[in-house]
């Protein structure tokens, strides 16, 4: 692309024009026959698309309402290792998460994923016994990432700090019997909506039709039954392949697919609360062995603690409540490590995703301990399912869901390309370290941060921030709509931005984000 121009790769822009003409199409009673229809544009959705784009076969994906609607954006952003799965011994799933953490962070998303410390504080409660654990589980981490083939430049070793130094890199913890603490790294996303965002611009670009507010009603080996939510008006898609990536409402479609969901919450707070923070935290919660709550420094003014990690029982919603039990348990292990007192008045905002977990005979107890390996189902008439996994390994859940729909219906597609295939912004991180933008866009759009920032050039009412204390600028609610599919003020502020997350923000950029739909519009 030109990088003042202000176009996005070609082929890639997702806007209501594009929606328009590729649904009247689909609804054309002579319409297409599709190869794969995706249903769901999660992470997993987006990335079936792309998958099954690449392989050289007809796409089209839907979801209900829009793309990351559901569990996709609701995680801590962070790209893991696996570290937790090899302390629980599932050796297989650690060495996937590991692989995919690589792949996105040096191929196909570096403008999205950048390495992140962790400090986990030896504090009073963390015993010597426990910290020699934890060390060892942070070296065997480390002989991860070396299986994986990730570089040492990409992911540093860990290492052990001192008391001054655990406090350097995070002021806000007790000094009274701090020890020291053991410092890690991980892959942080800027942004996991983002993220899918640019999963399903990329698999636009290679002729997919990507729809969001087309709810599926009813599934069929042939297709399905479909609403555009827009309109109201049903109509039949036809494929020969149908993908089920719906995530925590995937049983809800087909048939003898039961998940036991659990629900991992977040509170947002302000940054000024915890003071400077150089580094994220992983804070033991007290009585478990190899559980911790995050503490997430985002660079835009907040900072995430989580998260839970509860069964939820009965119908599912679209969005997931935060009981204020969760609340109190989060802050009472923040309580446990800081010397600083965080109230609940201190919670500007929350946010709770459900994780689609599969419920096997055997998965009786806790969801925490329930496998987070992927499944994938074929039903009777052809119908390809995935569930479980999580975000990390959304590329290789989606590869292995277009494999089964590909045998099942005995499509004639190409291998799969996308372990090598650079999302939507991707560069070299030379190349990115180059551009002369702010470095936030470039965290957030990589190669196409100069076409954002040229919006602001050209209207300098757009570079400003939409609210007081947020980074994000009206250039930015403009793109969204032109380039990135948002449709409405949800759109912009809930997923295309996180605004949303904290409601006193939101009530502030209702008005900006109008404004970016009405100057869309106008073009």
């Amino acid at each position: 692309m030109n990088p003042t121009s202000g176009t996005a790769l070609p082929g890639s822009s997702l806007n209501a024009e594009r929606r328009r003409r590729e649904l009247e199409r689909l609804a054309d009673g002579d319409g297409d026959v599709v190869d794969v229809l995706v249903v769901g544009l999660g992470a997993t959705g987006a990335g079936a698309a792309l998958d099954a784009a690449t392989r050289g076969l007809s796409v089209a994906a839907i979801d209900a309402h829009d793309l990351a609607f559901g569990t996709s954006r609701w995680s801590s952003k962070l790209i893991h290792g696996g570290l937790r799965y090899l302390a629980s011994g599932q050796l297989d799933v650690a060495h996937e998460s590991a692989v995919e953490r690589g792949i996105l962070m040096e191929r196909t998303a570096p403008h999205l994923v950048r390495a992140q410390p962790f400090v986990l504080p030896l504090t009073p409660l963390v015993s010597r016994g426990q910290a020699a654990l934890a060390r060892a589980g942070f070296l065997a981490g480390d002989l991860l990432r070396v299986g994986a083939r990730t570089s040492r430049r990409t992911l540093p070793q860990p290492r052990t700090l001192s008391a001054v130094e655990t406090r350097h890199l995070a002021p806000a913890l007790r000094p009274v019997g701090l020890r020291g603490g053991l410092l890690s790294w991980d892959g942080k996303l800027s942004d996991d909506a983002r993220l899918v965002t640019a999963i399903a611009r990329t698999a636009a670009a290679h002729g997919a039709r990507v729809l969001t507010r087309v709810r599926a009603l009813e599934l069929h080996g042939g297709g399905a039954r479909v609403r555009d939510e827009t309109t109201g008006e049903e109509l039949l898609i036809r494929a020969r392949a149908v993908v089920n990536a719906a995530g925590v409402w995937a049983g809800g479609l087909v048939d003898d697919v039961r998940l036991r969901p659990s629900r991992g919450t977040h509170l947002v707070l302000r940054s000024e609360t915890l003071g400077r923070l150089s580094a994220g935290l992983h804070i033991p919660i007290p009585g478990e062995t190899n559980r911790f709550v995050l503490v997430l420094p985002q660079g835009d003014g907040r900072v995430y603690v989580g998260l839970t990690d509860e069964p939820v029982d009965g119908d599912v919603p679209d969005v997931p409540e935060v009981p204020e039990t969760d609340i109190g348990f989060l802050l009472d292990v923040l309580g446990s490590a800081l010397d600083v007192t965080v109230h609940r008045s201190d919670v500007v905002g929350a946010f709770a995703g459900l994780r689609p977990l599969l419920d096997t005979r055997d998965s009786e107890g806790r969801t925490a301990d329930i496998s987070r390996k992927h499944a994938v189902l074929t039903s009777p008439d052809g119908i390809v399912t995935v569930v479980g996994g999580k975000l990390t390994t959304y590329r290789r859940m989606a590869q292995d869901a277009v494999d089964a729909a590909v045998d099942a219906r005995g499509l004639t597609a190409g291998p799969c390309r996308t372990a090598s295939l650079p999302l939507v912004g991707a560069a070299r991180p030379g190349t990115l370290a180059g551009l002369d933008v702010p470095p936030r866009l470039v965290q957030r759009y990589g190669s196409e941060a100069p076409a954002v920032h040229a919006l602001g050039l050209a209207d300098p009412a757009l570079a400003e921030p939409v609210v007081p204390g947020h980074p994000v600028t009206g250039a930015e609610l403009v793109w969204a709509v032109r380039h990135e599919g948002a449709l409405d003020t949800s759109d912009l502020l809930d997923r295309r931005t996180r605004i949303g997350l904290v409601p006193e923000d939101r009530a502030l950029a209702e008005a900006a984000a109008r404004e970016a739909l009405d100057r869309a519009a106008l073009v």
